[in-house]
């Protein structure tokens, strides 16, 4: 591989993140601010990552209840510029080493490619098994340190490591641990998602070499022939988050069980000749929907749920919209 080319500080590229920021962003007092003052605003950044002056502000945190309770840290417009600005640059170095059948946050990937890529290996392994795994609090126990160092193996000497050294370190975890933790709020955090857990990846794909592993996020699974063979790989793989990345298994979501029986993954029951939603999920769906996004909730759960509840989503509806 060739030299990595250091990152572009240039306030032409300052500007591309800003409108690749921009793009799909709902008005907001911060934004429209920026906007406003965009010029004064580019110039000063421009300045101070250029000079090595730049420091990353502090976040405004919240808390989100949905499949499970999330602590969300947002950053100010200035500093997700530069998280903009970082993740492109990341992509284009990273991107190509990543494994084929990883899902997140990548162009023309996703969750219903990785939905339709895991049904396609579920048919394809009719005999087998499927084990399905997430990470205990991903986000919150990546170990900087750790990721610090993953990057510095290709980025090192460079102005964009120092830029990622002070983005990882603006962030602690709610509990207030030191030097653990990447913020969810942050677009920065998808990357290295991707980079901290690609360490897995290869020890998986090129070590244990199962018959077919796809990872979403901190969402995995792993098809195996025998039974015992996916009852090694946990215990192997386990060890491995453990001492490589400093991360643990969620005994909750530790399965080993015949694909033929298809799997619980990516919030849908997926079978090899299909899938569907699960209950939380049609449930959710249930308390989100509303005028305006009726429709594309009915497309959603029409085409992901069987006879039974999608009777009930359409019951729901009239229910909510019809008046009494």
């Amino acid at each position: 591989m060739g030299k990595i080319s250091d990152i572009d500080l240039s306030l032409a590229n300052i500007y591309r993140s800003w409108y690749d920021f921009r793009v799909g962003k709902r008005a907001s007092r911060d934004i429209d601010f920026f906007s406003y003052h965009l010029e004064t605003e580019l110039f000063s950044l421009y300045r101070d990552l250029n000079f090595g002056t730049y420091r990353h502000g502090e976040y405004r945190y919240f808390t989100v209840t949905d499949s499970k309770r999330r602590h969300i840290a947002v950053a100010n417009v200035r500093d997700r510029v530069v998280h903009r600005l970082l993740y492109n640059y990341l992509v284009e170095i990273y991107d190509q080493s990543f494994i084929y059948d990883v899902w997140s946050c990548r162009k023309n990937k996703g969750v219903i490619g990785a939905v339709k890529r895991t049904q396609k290996l579920l048919k394809k392994h009719p005999l087998s098994f499927v084990w399905r795994a997430d990470i205990t609090k991903f986000f919150d126990s990546v170990n900087q340190v750790i990721l610090l160092k993953i990057l510095e193996r290709k980025l090192d000497n460079t102005k964009a490591f120092k830029l990622l050294e002070e983005v990882i370190a603006s962030y602690t975890t709610p509990a207030g641990q030191q030097a653990a933790g990447i913020a969810i709020g942050n677009l920065t955090s998808q990357i290295f998602a991707n980079v901290y857990l690609n360490e897995l990846d290869h020890f998986v794909s090129h070590t244990l070499k199962p018959q077919a592993y796809i990872r979403y996020g901190d969402d995995f699974i792993a098809i195996t022939s025998r039974q015992s063979q996916a009852h090694d790989f946990r215990r192997q793989i386990g060890e491995f988050l453990d001492t490589k990345l400093a991360l643990k298994l969620n005994p909750k979501n530790n399965i080993i069980i015949p694909t033929g029986r298809g799997v619980h993954f990516l919030g849908l029951g997926i079978f090899p000749y299909g899938w569907r939603l699960n209950k939380r999920n049609l449930s959710r769906a249930k308390q989100r929907v509303n005028q305006k996004n009726v429709a594309s909730y009915y497309g959603l759960v029409k085409a992901h749920s069987n006879y039974k509840r999608m009777r009930e989503f359409q019951w729901h509806l009239f229910n909510k919209f019809n008046d009494k």
